[in-house]
């Protein structure tokens, strides 16, 4: 008996071990009710609004709240309740979530905090301790969204690609499962939904090669369930996954068939899903925004052929087996990285006398769309921004858009300007829709882009590191004539759109100096809040889009809201920092985002509070002092290609910093070729989040940017107090 009974726990112990989970005994949490009470009953509508126990709010995403303690009449007498500082100046994306009293966020490096909702007490964090050299695999800052509360349990996703559940009473890890191979450039920085007892989470990392796709694991165990793969396998097999059946038969004909250096094959595809998954209880469907495919350039990934299934799409499932229902691609062969996966909001709208059951989306590429979730249907594609140049609209018969033909630049081999963007009209910034007035409420944005086929080969040769795009767009930099920088900072601009789906226009908007603003979240005290990328939070009155209240929070706002009681009364909870895909990457372009200090901060509003914010800490001005020049101009050339290739997506174009990461026109490194080659080449710092990259430069590589690095720094010296926006 003893025996059998060693033999089975050795069994335990086998399966436990082949499933990457870790179990224990003790989950208090889920012996609370106020927190075993959160299932998908709950979720279908996120209750009575005293919690916010998900950062969708509920199953639809809508960031609604029924509260009505704080309105339009009274809003204006919001202050700080409390205020707890961060301790990680990088991207802060989290939405706070609220369960009884009690308040759950994340940070960067997939860190988890719990504090008191009413007093800010601190009551206990969870550090996963991911490897930080991970983050040169984040194309967009090593951030977090958020987390998921479920029946005792609060579930988080890793930058590392691990799935974590805790005790969210104790924060104590119950189990962990490896979603992604450890090796691979895939990521998670999306916050899991929690559907039938199954956890579902994508993973990021297209333009670094990661291949898309959803996984659902036990919600008790960690044990995997089903995966659903977004794109075609590379080697032509099945994957033993719930989604090889439609694969074969709809998507696999929409790729190129023969091989070709750097394509598909070679990359992965991309179409990840690294932010948007919805469920529709009311369908019992499952909708996956898939994201943009790699490389970028529909050329080199697919030969210029086909639509590539299923990349820019909405894809629906069943959310017990992952089985396939039905699909929209909203950017058909796309090729400037208008992802589908920016947030997806459910409605039902009167169409024609009838209840249509729809699904409201505002991707990257301009097109707000609406769908009959039932089939996936395209009811309308209107434009949400003004000057969209890759099309001029959809034939709603066939779904498709009907494009500009001088937007193919891999067709053309010509330089096409873009709006929008690769950071798109619309980001990661959660939208929300107000029942009562029937808008959706945007955060729009006018950014600018250029696209071009490879100039160079080092552009479209595949490297296990940096950006592989197939073009030059992550290679361009930023000139140097001062006048087409102003215009740039000019026409680089943000937007909250109250957009009616009904007509198809914006009802009212709301513009701002810069891009990179907060998500929105409206409640039924007819209100929107927002914060803006510039230091403000805002409440605007939802019918009419009146500012209402605006308050000097110091950093920058990117998440959205949530709100909650707590005995009785009202609270709005908000994260502030600077960090992101645009602050990282636009250089003088950013315009005043280069002054606003990065200070990362969970900040949480009720009417009448009295508390007041630490005056900012005085900075001195910098004094220039580069090291003498360096390099041949045929060694900073090759400095200047580096350095775009492999570094401009964290440092800026132009090596301009923006307050996220370093400026490394500024950093003492340079001035030491064995410090820089010991940091850039041998990974010195990689503990800290700067990996080596010995992979794919060799010292005499890194000494060329150095070289680059040094040629900027005296720009900077000679010029640099001309592009600043203030002249300060």
């Amino acid at each position: 008996m003893r025996s059998a009974r060693l033999g089975l726990a050795l069994a335990v112990m086998a399966l436990l071990a082949t499933t990457g989970c870790k179990l224990v005994d003790n989950n208090p949490g889920a012996k609370d009710p106020a927190f075993a009470k959160i299932d998908g009953e709950f979720l279908k509508t996120g209750g009575d609004g005293d919690d916010w126990a998900f950062p969708g709010q509920s199953y639809g995403e809508a960031r609604h709240s029924p509260l009505t303690k704080i309105n339009d009449k009274n809003v204006s007498e919001l202050g700080i309740a409390w205020f707890a500082d961060m301790p990680d100046a990088r991207g802060h994306e989290s939405t706070p979530v609220e369960v009884d009293g009690r308040l759950f966020v994340t940070g960067p490096w997939s860190k988890v905090f719990a504090f008191e909702a009413k007093t800010g007490k601190p009551l206990w964090q969870f550090d996963p301790e991911v490897d930080k050299s991970r983050g040169v695999k984040a194309c967009c800052d090593v951030v977090n969204r958020g987390v998921a509360v479920w029946k005792g349990k609060i579930f988080v996703g890793t930058i590392d690609g691990r799935l974590i559940a805790l005790d969210a009473k104790t924060g104590e890890e119950i189990w962990s499962a490896q979603t992604l191979d450890p090796k691979s450039n895939g990521i998670i920085t999306g916050f899991p939904r929690v559907v039938k007892d199954l956890v579902i989470i994508g993973n990021g990392g297209a333009e670094f090669g990661a291949r898309g796709y959803v996984t659902a694991y036990h919600a008790d165990t960690g044990k995997q369930a089903w995966r659903f793969y977004t794109v075609p396998n590379p080697k032509g097999e099945p994957d033993n996954a719930a989604s090889d059946k439609v694969l074969k038969e709809r998507a696999y004909d929409t790729w190129s068939k023969e091989p070709k250096k750097g394509d598909w094959r070679e990359s992965g595809g991309g179409g990840t899903v690294w932010d948007a998954i919805v469920y529709d209880h009311e369908l019992d469907q499952l909708y996956l925004g898939v994201g943009n495919g790699n490389p970028w350039n529909h050329g080199i990934r697919s030969n210029g052929e086909g639509d590539n299934l299923f990349l820019s799409s909405i894809v629906a499932l069943k959310p017990e087996t992952g089985e396939y229902l039905w699909h929209y691609q909203e950017t058909p062969g796309e090729t400037w990285d208008y992802t589908a996966t920016q947030p997806i909001i459910l409605a039902t709208e009167k169409r024609e006398g009838k209840d249509v059951k729809v699904l409201y989306h505002a991707p990257k590429n301009g097109f707000f769309f609406t769908l009959d979730r039932s089939n996936g249907k395209l009811l309308a594609a209107d434009p949400f921004i003004k000057g969209i140049t890759w099309s001029t609209g959809y034939d709603l018969a066939s779904g498709r858009p009907i494009e500009n033909p001088a937007s193919r630049y891999e067709k053309t081999g010509q330089l096409y300007l873009a709006n929008p963007s690769a950071l798109g009209a619309h980001n990661w910034h959660p939208m929300s829709y107000n029942p009562a007035t029937g808008l959706v409420y945007i955060p729009a944005q006018q950014i600018g882009g250029a696209y071009l086929p490879p100039a160079a080969p080092n552009e479209q040769e595949r490297k296990s590191m940096g950006f592989n795009t197939g073009g030059a767009l992550a290679t361009a930099d930023l000139p140097d004539d001062l006048n087409m920088v102003k215009a740039i900072q000019a026409a680089t601009t943000g937007q909250l759109v109250a957009f009616d789906p009904k007509t198809g226009k914006a009802k009212w908007t709301v513009d701002y100096a810069a891009p990179w603003n907060g998500g929105t979240m409206t409640t039924a005290g007819n209100l929107v809040f927002q914060g803006d990328s510039l230091g403000k939070f805002n409440a605007y009155a939802a019918d009419n889009g009146k500012l209402l209240y605006s308050l000097d929070v110091q950093s920058g706002v990117l998440t959205g809201a949530s709100t909650y009681l707590v005995d009785g009364e009202q609270y709005v909870a908000f994260m502030t920092s600077k960090g992101g895909a645009f602050p990282l990457v636009s250089g003088y372009a950013s315009g005043k985002h280069q002054e606003l200090p990065n200070i990362p901060r969970l900040i949480v509003l009720k009417i009448g509070g009295k508390g007041a914010l630490p005056p900012l800490p005085k900075t001195e001005p910098w004094v220039w002092n580069p090291p003498a020049l360096i390099g041949s101009p045929e060694i900073i050339a090759a400095g200047t290609s580096n350095y775009q290739r492999y570094c401009l997506v964290c440092h800026g174009p132009g090596a301009v910093g923006t307050g996220v990461l370093p400026d490394l026109r500024k950093s003492g490194t340079i001035a030491d070729a064995a410090m820089f080659k010991g940091i850039v080449h041998d990974g010195t710092l990689a503990p800290n989040g700067m990996a080596s990259f010995k992979p794919v430069m060799t010292a005499e590589e890194v000494e060329t940017i150095r070289a680059y690095l040094i040629s900027r720094a005296h720009f900077a010296k000679a010029n640099d107090d001309q592009y600043r926006v203030s002249g300060k």
